[in-house]
């Protein structure tokens, strides 16, 4: 029988008042603001708690092993909610499906209006993911990384730096925004804190540099 994921959780909804609550896929939907990942020194210690550890082999990984963009409530999918709380003056269809808003990328700066130029991006990526412990992981472990609005594992960015990205980690790839370098760190330290992933020494070494700079 699968396990359930399930913890008590704190989510930021911008100025107000935090909300606590059990977390429960579709509790995610409550979300109201991208969430803030943890300062750099909090970070640092995070980092410190990763193992260490050489990536594993890319064998048996698929997509379809992290279900993702699933319905997060009043049949909204996860990609909807996240371009809805990532832009402003977001329109939408007579369902959840964004039809034109203001997003900026942080990634880049660029700003867009038109929700077919930004892609989701799984900040830890999933390919990494599987790499770094998911590969052991329940289905149900997976789909909770793969539409996680609670820590700083979705954001809406530039289809194009997105593809570039790829599923590189920070050794080899940071966003084109170098001011933005330091909570990009912040936010793959926390996911993979937060899921007991490992990370290999090139990419911890990475990390560090970063944190140590903010």
């Amino acid at each position: 029988m699968a396990k359930v994921y399930a913890r008590r959780v704190t989510i930021a909804a911008g100025s107000a008042a935090a909300l606590v609550c059990t977390l429960a896929l579709s509790c995610q939907s409550a979300q109201a603001a991208p969430p803030s990942p943890p300062d750099a020194a909090t970070a640092r210690t995070y980092l410190t708690q990763i193992k260490e550890q050489a990536e594993g082999p890319q064998d048996g990984y698929s997509r379809d092993k992290f279900p993702h963009w699933i319905d997060q409530g009043n049949n909204c999918n996860t990609r909807e909610v996240v371009l809805k709380r990532d832009g402003t003056d977001v329109q939408q269809d007579g369902g959840c499906a964004a039809v034109s808003g203001k997003w900026v990328s942080a990634y880049d700066g660029a700003t867009w209006t038109q929700p077919a130029d930004l892609d989701i991006d799984h900040v830890v990526p999933l390919s990494e993911a599987w790499k770094s412990g998911a590969a052991q992981w329940t289905t149900e472990r997976r789909k909770e990384l793969a539409n996680d609005l609670t820590h700083s594992q979705l954001i809406a960015v530039t289809d194009n730096v997105n593809q570039e990205k790829g599923d590189k980690d920070p050794a080899k790839w940071l966003p084109p925004k170098a001011s933005y370098h330091c909570e990009y760190a912040r936010m793959w330290v926390w996911v993979k804190h937060e899921y007991g992933m490992t990370a290999d020494s090139a990419e911890k070494a990475a990390l560090k540099k970063i944190l140590d700079g903010c």
